[in-house]
Order: C-alpha cells, then sequence, then structure tokens
C-alpha cells in the first residue's frame, strides 16, 4: 500500500475534520453520531496499522514504508518505521478505540470536541513514531502536549487547570534545550535527517551537552524521578480515558527518544551518564514504590507505579546491551496495556461512586465478582506474576542490567517486592473484608461495554506473557543494530 504511513499518521485528522465540519458537539442525538464517527475512525486506523505490521519484515534492520519528500530549509518531510517504532505505532492504535469505548458514558459535555481532540492527539503520537526528520519529530512531540493539555483542562476533576498548566509547562520546558541542541545538530551535520545523524561521528566533547539537552526532555516525559511530580496530578485530574493515553503512551515518548538519540547518536556521552541514569532509575523503583504505598487514592496510587516501572525502561535502556534495551521496549509495550487497564478498572468503579478514595471501597468482590477477577488479573501483571507481559519486561531488564550493575538490579529487584506491597495491598483493601459503606450494596457488575474493552486488553497481556517472541522478533534486529553500533562506539 502506497504512502501507508502517511495514512495511518493522518487518517485519525480525517474524522477530526468530519467532526469539526459538521459540528457534531452538540447535544442529543449529535453526541451519538460523535462516538461513533471516532470509533469508526479510530478502528479503521488500527485496520491500516494492523496491515502496516503484517507487511513489514522483521528481519531487516533498516527503515522500512520510507517516504521522504522536501520540504523547506533543507528540513523533509521524512517518514519511515523500524522494528521498534512499528510496535509503538500499533500500540497507538491499539488502545484509542478502547479509550472512545471508555468514554462512551462517562463524558456528556461537548462530546465532538472530546472526540476531537483524542483524535488530533492519535494524529500527533504516530506521527512521533514514524518522523524521521529533527524537525518534523519536534512538531509532533511538542503538539501532543496541546490536546492532551485541552483534555485535561476541560474534561477534568475539580484541580483540573492547576494539573493541565503543570503538565504542560514541566514537559515544554524540558525541551526547549532539546530544540537548541537540534538547531545545533542540523548546522553542525548539514542535515536533519534522523537515520544521518545516526552515522554521524559528533565530537566527545560536544557530545555531553546535546546528551544532557535530549535528556532534559526526555526525562521529564518518561517521568523520572526526580521530574516525576507532575504525573500524579495530571492522572488524578484527568478523565479515565486520558489516563489511559496519559500512561499507556504519552510516558513511551521520553523512553523512545532515548532510543532514537541518546544511545545512538551520543553514545560516549550515554557510556559517561549511564552511571547517573541507573542510579535515577533505582532511586524511582523503590522510592516510588514507597510513594505509593502511602496512597489513599487509588489513581495516584497506580500513578506512582507508573514512575517505578518506567525505572525499568531507563534502566534497561542505558544497560547498553540486548537484553537490557529488548526489556525496555517489551517493559513500555506491557505497562500500555497493564497501566491502561488498571485506570480502566479505577474508572469501572468511579463512574459508579464517584469516589477514587481507597477507604470508601472494601467488600467488593462480593458484589463486582467479574470485575474483582479482572482488577486482579491485571495487579498480578502490574507486579510482574509469570506468564504475564509484565513479567517479561522486568526479567529482561533486570538481566541486562545485571551484567554491567549488580547493584542497580539488586535494588530493582527490591522494587519488585516493593511493588506487590502496594499493589496487593489496594487490592485487599478495595476487594475483601465486608461491605461496611451501605453505599456499595446496590454497586452494579461490570456491563457489557466495559467487558468488551477488558477482553482484548486480557488477550494480549497473557498472550503477551506467553509468547513474548511475538514482540522480541520484530525488535530483535533493530535492536542488535543499535546496540552493536553502541558496543562499537565506546570500544565494549
Amino acid at each position: 500500500m502506497p504512502f501507508i504511513l502517511s495514512i495511518v499518521t493522518f487518517l485519525p485528522l480525517v474524522g477530526a475534520a468530519l467532526l469539526l465540519l459538521t459540528r457534531l458537539g452538540g447535544k442529543g442525538g449529535s453526541d451519538s453520531a460523535a462516538r461513533w464517527i471516532a470509533l469508526a475512525t479510530t478502528l479503521a486506523v488500527l485496520a491500516v496499522s494492523v496491515v502496516l505490521v503484517a507487511t513489514f519484515n522483521p528481519q531487516s534492520a533498516g527503515y522500512q514504508f520510507v517516504e521522504h519528500f522536501a520540504w523547506f530549509s533543507g528540513a523533509s518531510y521524512h517518514l519511515g518505521v523500524d522494528g521498534i517504532s512499528i510496535l509503538f505505532v500499533l500500540l497507538t492504535a491499539f488502545l484509542m478505540p478502547i479509550c472512545v469505548l471508555a468514554s462512551w458514558n462517562s463524558i456528556k459535555d461537548r462530546v465532538g470536541d472530546y472526540m476531537i481532540a483524542f483524535l488530533v492527539l492519535e494524529t500527533l503520537v504516530i506521527g512521533v513514531f514514524t518522523s524521521l526528520d529533527l524537525f518534523l519529530f519536534y512538531i509532533f512531540f511538542e503538539g501532543t502536549l496541546v490536546p492532551m493539555f485541552i483534555i485535561i483542562g476541560v474534561w477534568g476533576g475539580q484541580n483540573r487547570i492547576y494539573a493541565a498548566y503543570k503538565f504542560f509547562l514541566y514537559t515544554l520546558l524540558g525541551s526547549v534545550l532539546m530544540l537548541l541542541a537540534m538547531l545545533w545538530m542540523a548546522h553542525e551535520a548539514g542535515t536533519t535527517s534522523i537515520p544521518e545523524l545516526k552515522e554521524y561521528a559528533f565530537s566527545p566533547t560536544v557530545q555531553p551537552w546535546l546528551w544532557l539537552a535530549f535528556f532534559a526532555s526526555f526525562a521529564v516525559k518518561m517521568p523520572m524521578w526526580p521530574v516525576h511530580t507532575w504525573l500524579p496530578d495530571a492522572h488524578v485530574q484527568a478523565p479515565t480515558a486520558g489516563s489511559v493515553i496519559l500512561a499507556g503512551i504519552l510516558l513511551k515518548l521520553g523512553g523512545y527518544g532515548f532510543l532514537l538519540f541518546n544511545l545512538p547518536m551520543f553514545p560516549q556521552a550515554s557510556q559517561m551518564f549511564a552511571p547517573l541514569v541507573w542510579a535515577m532509575s533505582g532511586i524511582a523503583i523503590v522510592v516510588t514504590s514507597l510513594i505509593a504505598f502511602r496512597q489513599t487514592d487509588i489513581k495516584k496510587l497506580i500513578a506512582y507505579s507508573s514512575v517505578a516501572h518506567m525505572g525499568f525502561v531507563t534502566m534497561g535502556i542505558f544497560a547498553g546491551n540486548d537484553q537490557g534495551v529488548q526489556g525496555a521496549i517489551f517493559q513500555m509495550l506491557s505497562h500500555g496495556l497493564i497501566s491502561g487497564a488498571l485506570f480502566l478498572c479505577v474508572g469501572v468503579v468511579y463512574d459508579r461512586m464517584h469516589t477514587r478514595e481507597i477507604a470508601f471501597y472494601g467488600g467488593l468482590t462480593s458484589r463486582m465478582p467479574w470485575f474483582a477477577a479482572i482488577f486482579l488479573m491485571f495487579t498480578m501483571a502490574n507486579v510482574g506474576l509469570p506468564g504475564t507481559s509484565g513479567f517479561i519486561g522486568e526479567i529482561l531488564t533486570m538481566t541486562g542490567i545485571y551484567q554491567v550493575s549488580t547493584w542497580t538490579a539488586l535494588v530493582a529487584a527490591s522494587g519488585v517486592i516493593f511493588s506487590a506491597v502496594y499493589a496487593l495491598t489496594l487490592y485487599r483493601n478495595v476487594m475483601f473484608g465486608e461491605i461496611t459503606n451501605p453505599k456499595l450494596k446496590d454497586i452494579a457488575d461490570i456491563d457489557k461495554r466495559e467487558l468488551l474493552i477488558f477482553v482484548p486488553l486480557i488477550v494480549g497481556t497473557i498472550w503477551l506473557g506467553v509468547q513474548p517472541g511475538l514482540v522480541l522478533d520484530y525488535t530483535n534486529a533493530a535492536v542488535s543494530g543499535l546496540t552493536s553500533a553502541y558496543q562499537l562506539a565506546i570500544g565494549g
């Protein structure tokens, strides 16, 4: 299929334009039409993404489906995917229809505008994963802030304005340095092509400054400790689908950025700063797990668990070996499914009771057995139970980091124990015991629409846990090329 990357990237804008032109943001039947148009559009994007993955050659380490046209002042409209980025495109396309279904009944005001924001966000996120030009990447990367800012600020909770501005300013300020570094790199290398920049040998004296500039942006986006404080506020205030996209996809932009820029373009600097990243990752895994244990809000607890799990990702990436990088990619994909499902679980009870306070709940197993089973499954996946995708990512990253830093691996292993403590404590407090709150006696179990949302996430989590080769076979060639070049550059 010619121009398949342009189709999968900009197809959501077609749905957004249709919603905008027909002014489907009104009341009554138009709201229903807006939902159906958004669902049809996201399903169409998913179908094209499946075709993209099915026709991709995983044996090749290079970029495929490349589209390259001159744009302006040396910059190009340059798209392409490798074995790493194509899976993130699929993850984005997979989660978006689920987000539309999750918002079906919970969003009642300005439904058309809400769906437009999500469709625009989908285009921008996929654009990040398909861009092979510096400035095209930057436009898509920074563009994701705008629809997410609107989603939190308009449809969020009571303190949504504060959370939206905190999210926007934290992530924008980190990216200013990245833009300056991009301008210098384009001037120095004489190109804005990312594949060409990967081959360009930047001076070892300049690499640390460029590395830090990109690190400032991607560390906030992950987010890494200690620049993670915007994430719990954003999650708590965002609507359920907003939290799913934030945790499932937007956090992955930082990890993908490290794989695209920091590791291949600045290998000497990556080696120099690796101990710093390992230390920050270890602190994130342990400290945010302990903070999560003391949370009283279910959503904030899961948000802090996301910071801990992203610590495994950064630790694996800067291990610089096949196991570490493979594990980091797998962990990002797995976390997209599991954390998205956990936020959807919170949305189920919030839609019924309109509170996320742990103390409000208790004994839900007797009233919501199906929900209890689903919540247990994703809770166990979140702590890395063997047989689920969460186990594969964690064990691979720890195997990779153990080869280069034993103490970091030990700290990460202790974090696995801490995650089990806070996750199982949450489950016990919400699900077991007697129902002491009379308001819970009439709570209903999940309905067919909610079950339809969870089924693909359950299948994906277990399938990847049992058959990790579904991911590793696609990423193997690209990761081997990345780590081989890195080891060669640092003399490993």
